[in-house]
């Protein structure tokens, strides 16, 4: 653990006023998943995407299933915000434990669940769910290790979810 605030300590001193604005807003986008609903909502409206929305949703699902009711409440981390509440933060504290990150969690399910149905729009979702994703570390709500896993669950997740989808779709032709 003593790494991991070395790498948070090491991005306090990047802060400046317009960057915390950018991660504070990237943060905010994340919470509760809402931009990745709002995005498989969007997809569920057009027949070509459809199958892609239904995926994320369910990839969504999951993921608070696994995420929020079974391993947070199994890990129960603290944050390292709890931990040195000597640094400033600039969004309120979190009350949920800290592994696995939600925003995180919910970014790669949900924009590998877009790649796995078009690369490009997936590689622009991932970009989005990664710069999410860090925004958790700089504002000091994060360790390095609940993002990492966060992101190898959300993959894991998406992956699962769209392979199923697969063979229903196969056993119906």
């Amino acid at each position: 653990m003593a790494w991991e605030f070395s790498f948070l300590y090491f991005l306090q001193e990047l802060h400046s006023p317009l960057l915390d604005k950018v991660m504070v807003f990237f943060t905010t986008l994340g919470e509760d998943g809402i931009v990745w609903i709002a995005i498989a909502a969007l997809m569920l409206c057009f027949k070509k995407t459809r199958p892609c929305g239904i995926g994320m949703l369910a990839a969504l699902i999951l993921k608070t299933l696994i995420g929020n009711i079974i391993l947070k409440n199994l890990f129960m981390r603290q944050r390292p915000c709890w931990l040195d509440p000597s640094v400033e933060l600039l969004i309120k504290s979190p009350s949920s434990f800290s592994f696995p990150s939600g925003h995180t969690f919910d970014g790669f399910a949900a924009s590998v669940t877009i790649f796995l149905h078009n690369r490009k729009a997936g590689i622009a979702a991932m970009i989005l769910a990664a710069v999410i994703a860090f925004s958790r570390l700089y504002l000091f709500v994060h360790f390095p290790t609940d993002i990492l896993a966060s992101v190898v669950l959300g993959a894991l997740v998406a992956l699962t979810v769209y392979k199923v989808m697969a063979s229903i779709a196969a056993k119906k032709r």
